[in-house]
This record gives C-alpha cells, structure tokens and sequence, in this order.
C-alpha cells in the first residue's frame, strides 16, 4: 500500500512542476509576441509591399 502512495507522491509533485513549467513558458511566449508586436506597429510606415 506504501508503493502506491509513493507513487501517487511522485506524479503528484511531477504534474506540479510540469504545471509550473507551462506558466512560465507560456508568460515568456505572450511577452516576446507583444514586444514583436510592438516593433512592428512602431515600424509599419517602413513597410512596403
């Protein structure tokens, strides 16, 4: 009965991390689109087709 706690610990404190990891590339990825956003918006009057 142990082993199935302990496993239910590790994939407990496995999904947490993955968790974490997903909040902070997903706020890395919103920020670098807005910061590319922003310079494109900043330099559109260069920008001819």
């Amino acid at each position: 009965m142990e082993r199935v706690y302990r496993t239910m610990r590790n994939a407990g404190a496995l999904n947490i991390a993955a968790g974490i990891t997903m909040v902070v590339l997903g706020i890395a990825a919103g920020v670098i689109t807005i910061i590319t956003g922003a310079f494109l918006l900043k330099r559109k009057s260069e920008i001819t087709f």
